[in-house]
């Protein structure tokens, strides 16, 4: 279908009701005008080309925080902002990409897929997943791909995660049939993270981003991730998601992310095992005075988050099976506690004096305090960026005017979970 045609396609009925699935009650036309400025985008580029469109969203961690690395378990959601991708098939050995939103031209040669020296920014992202593709014996080819998104950068809903993951829906719907999986996705664009970035990232934010709706992943064997759907819509609890956005830390946090899972291993070396899944929290507590001295005092904090925030993601599933709000309010809560005091992912020790994190936490915390409703945690890695606060519907507005007073306007957003995750926008319409 040519770039005219998709443009009419946009305008039916079908496509309507696409929009609201993906983007909400009454964002249809909005929907609409922005895929249109994409296409547009598009063929002022590429020319009226055969075209698809593509689609995949950000995602928020519920629970599971720095659990994933060492093969836990977490409860996550894809979310309404995303990266949507028009593209067309080529015949030749390059990968043409635009990005609108980064202002970024660029043309990757499929027979170089050589990292920079830098190991950074989006060309070597782009290359190091057409080289995940090749390693897990997928098929890559040649594409041009006008790119947009409204995933918030860094703000820990995975901007670079919703662009891998738009990456692998196109390579699998031009070269491999539609036959990949999300674990597959997942797999590719933690290859890229590791091998091209230098970032020692797990699967969470991929296999969300893929994944499509609320889920729990156990990544026990990370090779074949269990996931499962959870159904449950926070609307019908009279309840929203906020992100709250603080700042981004000045402080390179490469080394204080790196350190959570290489501490977590440490602790799951004394046992002679590679990751902490592998252990067991009892077998930690019956020789603590030898593991503190083997991987300190820091590590075995995080080795206990570790086990706890596997539990409390069990319990939390459970509340919402069971239609317990409260209790899994109170979970969310309990979760949020570890992070900030066992893991001690709320600010840098590198520039402790900036704690934007810590400031926004504790605001959150007051305003529950105050209206005796709602949650709140860390969000995503930690030590600069994002909270995520459960709150009562009525209280939404009143919050986030309360937060915008104290950390800006614009920082904080309400979103809500989508039910599909990285797509061809065009196969989800004739289904």
């Amino acid at each position: 279908m040519d770039v005219q045609e998709t443009l009419q396609l946009l305008e039916s009925g079908e496509s309507r009701q696409l929009m609201e699935k993906l983007y909400g009650k009454g964002q249809a036309e909005a929907g609409i005008s922005r895929y249109q400025k994409l296409i547009k985008g598009y063929e002022a580029i590429f020319g009226n080309e055969e075209i698809a469109l593509f689609t995949s969203p950000g995602r928020t961690e519920i629970s599971g925080n720095h659990t994933d690395h060492n093969h836990g378990k977490v409860l996550a959601g894809s979310i309404n902002l995303d990266c949507v991708g028009a593209a067309a098939k080529t015949d030749d050995r390059k990968v043409h990409i635009v990005s609108e939103t980064y202002h970024q031209d660029f043309i990757i040669d499929l027979d170089d897929l050589s990292p920079s020296p830098k190991l950074a920014g989006t060309v070597d992202l782009t290359k190091g997943l057409l080289k995940g593709f090749l390693e897990q014996g997928s098929q890559i080819g040649g594409f041009h791909a006008y790119i947009t998104s409204n995933v918030i950068s860094a703000a820990g809903v995975s901007s670079s995660a919703a662009y891998e993951m738009l990456l692998c829906a196109i390579l699998n719907t031009f070269f491999n049939e539609g036959k990949l999986d999300i674990v597959a996705y997942a797999h590719a664009g933690q290859y890229s993270e590791n091998h091209y970035w230098n970032k020692a990232s797990g699967l969470l934010d991929q296999m969300a981003c893929a994944a499509g709706g609320m889920v729990t992943i156990d990544f026990h064997d990370p090779t074949s991730p269990k996931v499962e759907p959870v159904d449950f819509d926070f609307g019908s609890a009279g309840h929203s998601l906020i992100i709250v956005q603080t700042g981004k830390g000045h402080a390179d946090l490469s080394e204080d992310y790196s350190s959570i899972p290489k501490e977590m291993k440490k602790v799951a070396e004394y046992f002679g095992k590679e990751v902490l899944a592998q252990v067991k929290e009892q077998d930690v507590l019956e020789n603590l005075e030898s593991v503190r001295k083997f991987a300190g005092d820091r590590s075995v904090m995080r080795a206990l988050h570790f086990f706890e925030e596997n539990k409390k993601v069990d319990a939390e599933v459970a509340a919402l099976k069971e239609g317990q709000f409260g209790d899994f309010l109170n979970q969310i809560t309990a979760s949020g506690n570890s992070s900030w005091k066992w893991l001690q992912n709320c600010y840098t020790n590198s520039n402790y004096q900036e704690q934007g994190i810590s400031i926004a936490l504790a605001l959150t915390e007051m305003f529950i305090a105050e209206k005796k409703k709602g949650a709140c945690r860390i969000h995503g890695g930690g030590f600069a960026g994002v909270i995520m606060a459960f709150l009562p519907n009525e209280l939404v507005e009143d919050y986030i005017a309360y937060m915008e007073k104290a950390m800006g306007k614009g920082c904080a957003y309400k979103m809500s979970i989508r039910s599909l995750g990285a797509v061809c926008w065009n196969e989800q319409l004739v289904r």
